[in-house]
């Protein structure tokens, strides 16, 4: 059964599909056989009366794989909602056992799975079900943690950081991602201020990307992300 690592963030639109999809395609140039998957994704676009899950699309391009569409994504959902509530609305019964089902014949296929999470570790997937109770169902998947530059990451961080911990779940380290071009006192101060009372390792800070071009995003994560504890974590 191959590894997991479970890629969530302190809020939505924090860069987790930017981060995950980097890090599959640099993973893969090192030779390591990676899986993605995208359990989730609210917000698809409709063409041709199809949803079109853009990040789970992503994910795949990056990581290279050529796994079925409808594994990477069992549930696409219209609404930019919390999955929960745009499937309330689109009447669309999310299912544990599909998504779980799907993870693990995408384990059997690969040495790594990398899964994206929507929004953060509390976003309610069913009526019930939270991405945390995802993350356990899926058999413990360690975690990966993105989160924003702005003012008020230190809180959300600390915050996710705290509950994961609590929740008896394995960090292997935090991202931090420039959402904005704009840059002041507070984006040049928070990666400081997450290595000093984070207590997990930070991984690195991401600059601005104004384009999602696939060798821009490698590039980028090569030169700023340090994947030395992801390395050692898969060679346990």
């Amino acid at each position: 059964m191959a590894k997991g690592i479970f890629v969530t963030g302190t809020d939505t639109g924090v860069g987790k599909s930017l981060v995950a999809g980097g890090l599959a395609a640099l993973l893969r140039e090192k030779g390591i056989d990676v899986g993605v998957m995208k359990p989730v994704e609210s917000g698809c676009r409709r063409e041709d009366g199809v949803l079109i899950p853009e990040d789970a699309l992503f994910l795949k391009e990056m990581s290279g794989c050529r796994d079925e569409l409808d594994l990477i994504n069992p549930y696409a959902l219209e609404r930019p909602l919390a999955p929960a509530l745009a499937a309330e609305i689109e009447r669309a019964q999310i299912r544990l056992e599909v998504i779980r089902k799907a993870y693990s014949t995408l384990a059997s296929r690969h040495e790594l799975v990398l899964v994206e999470g929507a929004g953060g570790m509390l976003v309610p997937i069913t009526s019930d079900l939270f991405m945390a109770d995802l993350v356990k169902a899926l058999g413990g998947l360690s975690l990966l943690i993105v989160t924003r530059a702005l003012l008020g990451t230190i809180n959300h961080t600390l915050l996710t950081l705290d509950y994961s911990r609590r929740e008896g779940m394995e960090v292997l380290g935090v991202v931090m991602n420039q959402t904005s071009p704009q840059c002041g006192l507070a984006e040049s101060l928070n990666a400081g201020a997450l290595r000093r009372w984070g207590r997990a390792p930070f991984l690195g800070s991401l600059p601005f990307l104004s384009s999602m071009d696939k060798e821009n995003i490698k590039r980028t994560i090569k030169e700023k992300i340090d994947l030395n504890p992801v390395m050692t974590w898969l060679k346990r």
